[in-house]
């Protein structure tokens, strides 16, 4: 029985890297290689206009790595991480990746990628395979223990924005979104206000309401609203709600 073609897109930084798995993959049979990417960006919007059945990602690449690549995606295709550091082999897994191909790797350790990445397509179809990872999940693989969110990645259509954490004023719950406030202007991003807080340095970024996250620097001044109503008035004058209990975490630090 002939197995179903599988449409695959390279994306690699290194050329030598991306002719290589040009050449094993050429030689495989239901393969179509559909496209070849040399960052992240590039993927991105590739895998959105393509969408292939399958993804060749490097880990390691300029811009956006491949952890980032992923927290972009609404709908994802199978992944199957390459790496030159088997540190990230543990991450790939944890974003539940079909598989990894450790640098330099020969053809038939691909063709078991290849075995593994139709086993999970087709678990896929019969409804038995895992589900896919939450942004917060793919954040959290992408970054060593301890260490906090440095930027955020945001998707506007076509245009994918990379915010330094340093330039957020606050964030915003809305339902299964965040409203993200930078420099007067604002996104928003699938993932839940719980979640991106938590992937925060929680000495830069407080709770201060149940709907609001809140740049610490950004905060002028704390004014008293009303009987124990409080609200945090920014330096561009906007005003932020604060609770009994967010007002009790700004005091800690401010």
């Amino acid at each position: 029985m002939t197995a179903p073609l599988l449409r695959a897109l390279i994306v690699d930084d290194e050329l030598p890297a991306c002719a290589l798995m040009r050449e094993y993959l050429g030689a495989e049979p239901g393969i179509e290689i559909v496209g070849e990417c040399a960052n992240g960006f590039e993927a991105v919007k590739a895998i959105g206009e393509l969408q292939p059945d399958l993804v060749f990602l490097d880990v390691q690449m300029p811009k956006l790595d491949g952890f980032e690549v992923l927290d972009l995606l609404d709908d994802r295709p199978a992944v199957v991480f390459c790496t030159a550091y088997d540190e990230f082999a543990i991450r790939a897994f944890e974003v539940h990746a079909v598989d990894y191909l450790l640098k330099p790797f020969g053809r038939e350790r691909l063709r078991e990628a290849l075995t593994r990445v139709r086993e999970r397509l087709a678990a896929s179809e019969a409804g038995s395979a895992p589900a896919a990872p939450s942004a917060s999940e793919l954040a959290t693989s992408a970054r060593a223990p301890g260490q906090h969110l440095e930027r955020v990645l945001l998707r506007d259509g076509s245009q994918v924005h990379v915010v330094p954490v340093d330039k957020l004023d606050y964030l915003e719950a809305q339902d299964d979104y965040v409203e993200v406030h930078s420099e007067g202007r604002s996104w928003l991003k699938h993932q839940t206000l719980a979640d991106l807080e938590a992937a925060l340095d929680p000495s830069r970024f407080v709770r201060v309401h149940r709907s609001f996250v809140v740049n610490v620097e950004r905060i002028a001044r704390i004014e008293l609203a009303a009987k124990d109503n409080r609200v945090a008035i920014l330096r561009d004058g906007r005003e932020l709600p604060v609770s009994r209990a967010g007002y009790a975490r700004l005091k800690e630090l401010l």
